[in-house]
């Protein structure tokens, strides 16, 4: 994903003066066309995040489309009063980009992992956020925000994520997009967890299961009417997300089933981490695979909920 990101930010820099690339002084090497292609619309802001994001803020006040970015919890957790303060308040257009989200960094500890981000930023007045699932996703989310006027987050995963569609989709704030369509039931896949979903489907299948796997590309604000359609049409809608079950996108879900459909909180599961800190070691995988993220337990629980037995 960060690459996908760092060549589609020189594609749109190259062909517009507005958007600049703040840089906490991370992926030097990654933005050298860039910085090749437009010099000025560049800035390594260094290890000084809070700075960032009033850098941001004074640059989208003076006409530019900043996009500041670094990984998770720097860009986020670390930032969250300038990010509240500076962009919000003033409805600025300017787009927070975090690299790393949920355990993408597991390896690192506790100080790189992301599983909070999604709840700080949601509740954040005028502030939007989007979850891209592969490559191709992160393109158009960029391109939706170029078009947005207001704050934005962007959580990315960080690199070799599979590729789940064919070609580039369009998607815009408030969007999804359907990846996979079965009658049974529907995964709510966010951001990077979305090949594991679309694995998932596959598994389910084999036990005659069929599942439409949606990549919920937008947190805030939901689609409302892809929510509408599918737990109107669904035995079973799950979100399945790589965030705390805590103030996440099944939470926002939650919050749109009591406002809008109450009668469908019988349908709804949400599978993500627990309320918890995750304190092992290991890669990203072996993480999903501790917390009931990997493909296979989230098949196992969504067969077990709808009275299915998934093969061993």
């Amino acid at each position: 994903m960060r690459n996908a990101f760092a060549d589609e930010m020189t594609r749109i820099c190259a062909a517009n003066q507005r958007p600049v690339l703040l840089s906490g002084d991370i992926g030097n090497k990654l933005f050298d066309k860039l910085k090749a292609a437009a010099p000025d619309q560049f800035l390594n802001c260094g290890v000084a995040e809070a700075n960032m994001i009033g850098v941001a803020a004074g640059l989208a006040m003076s006409g530019f489309r900043p996009f500041a970015y670094t990984i998770v919890p720097f860009i986020t957790t670390r930032v969250l009063e300038q990010i509240r303060v500076d962009l919000c308040y003033h409805n600025v257009p300017a787009t927070v980009v975090g690299v790393g989200g949920g355990l993408s960094y597991a390896a690192l500890g506790p100080t790189h992992h992301a599983l909070e981000d999604i709840a700080f930023l949601r509740v954040l007045p005028n502030m939007s956020v989007l979850c891209p699932g592969d490559a191709l996703e992160v393109r158009a989310c960029l391109k939706a925000a170029m078009l947005h006027d207001g704050p934005l987050y962007i959580r990315l995963g960080k690199k070799g994520e599979p590729v789940v569609h064919q070609s580039e989709p369009v998607v815009g704030i408030g969007g999804s997009l359907t990846v996979r369509r079965g009658s049974d039931c529907t995964i709510l896949a966010v951001g990077n967890l979305l090949p594991e979903a679309m694995r998932a489907a596959e598994l389910l299948a084999e036990q005659k299961v069929g599942t439409t796997v949606v990549s919920l590309v937008s947190v805030k604000p939901l689609d409302g009417e892809m929510l509408e359609r599918n737990f109107a049409s669904r035995n079973l809608v799950v979100s399945l997300e790589e965030h705390s079950v805590a103030g996440g996108a099944g939470s926002a879900i939650l919050e749109w089933i009591s406002d809008h459909n109450p009668s469908a909180m019988a349908k709804f599961m949400r599978i993500a981490t627990p309320d918890a800190f995750y304190t092992q070691s290991g890669k990203q995988s072996y993480a999903r695979q501790q917390l009931g993220l990997d493909s296979i337990s989230v098949a196992r629980k969504i067969a077990d909920r709808l009275g299915r037995k998934l093969a061993a």
